[in-house]
């Protein structure tokens, strides 16, 4: 794996926007099967299971996405069956293994936030406790969410090629986990361009937006409007750059074999 330069970061982005751009309505149409399945999951409301299961899933569903961008560079349709890829696939086994993982590795990271606001943070989050506004501006839970991304770092370094590698290059979890930590900390610097740049497109844009829009029309459902489909097409495109991350660094997936021609009849 080559070093990749600080820009290439942008560059993922950049492309991330081309995939859009191909087959928008269809990769949306995707996005949002997926999110009426997560919403359907959480309605279920079953005890413990209901809350972590959607993210045990998380790999199996980001393979979805990610072959839907293979699709797309492709020049196949998308459709929203391929939310079953991950489910089709024989690593599924390893897929909801690393899923496991997604959810210890969360809970480790929020149990350490106690060490900054003694557990009102962790309370608030497995529905133990509820907060007034009082509560919350009294304590340090702000900090002690900045403090449990920060220990979740290494974990999300170590979880962001890992459904890929299982699933395509068929490594086993721990190899996986292996090789997408040292390929992201290798890359840092593109990383960081990526996340920066990110942060002002999804959250620095809908803001100028809001305002602008608050100061032509002034009506606050047409804002809503106008932000909520912005909202997700943003979130679509940032689904669409985690592809050519990957390709940058790993190579494209294997194309699907060729299909055997027909045997000349006899004579």
């Amino acid at each position: 794996m080559e070093k990749l330069p600080a820009k290439t970061g942008w560059i993922w982005i950049k492309e991330g926007f081309a995939l859009f751009r191909k087959q928008p309505a269809e990769i949306s149409t995707l996005f949002l099967a997926y999110m009426f399945l997560m919403l359907g999951l959480n309605l279920l409301q079953i005890p413990i299971l209901g809350q972590i299961l959607p993210v045990i899933l998380v790999p199996v569903f980001a393979m979805a996405f990610m072959q839907a961008c293979l699709n797309i560079e492709q020049g196949k349709r998308v459709y929203p069956n391929l939310l079953l890829t991950g489910f089709r696939s024989p690593a599924l086994k390893n897929l909801l293994l690393l899923g496991v993982l997604y959810v210890i590795a969360a809970i480790v990271a929020i149990a350490a936030s106690s060490l900054v606001d003694g557990g009102l943070f962790w309370l608030t989050v497995t529905g133990q406790s509820t907060l007034d506004p009082k509560e919350i501006q009294d304590s340090n839970i702000s900090l002690a969410m900045m403090f449990a991304a920060v220990v979740y770092i290494p974990a999300a370094m170590a979880f962001w090629y890992a459904a890929p590698l299982i699933m395509w290059q068929k490594m086993g979890v721990l190899k996986a986990i292996f090789y997408s930590f040292f390929a992201v900390s290798r890359e840092l610097k593109a990383f960081a361009v990526y996340g920066l740049a990110w942060a002002a497109i999804g959250v620095v844009l809908p803001a100028i937006v809001s305002v602008l829009i608050a100061a032509i029309v002034g009506n606050q459902s047409v804002t809503i409007m106008i932000l909520l489909p912005l909202s997700i097409a943003l979130t679509v495109v940032m689904y669409c750059s985690f592809y050519p991350t990957y390709t940058h660094i790993f190579g494209r997936p294997e194309q699907d074999p060729p299909l055997p021609e027909p045997a000349a009849p006899k004579e």
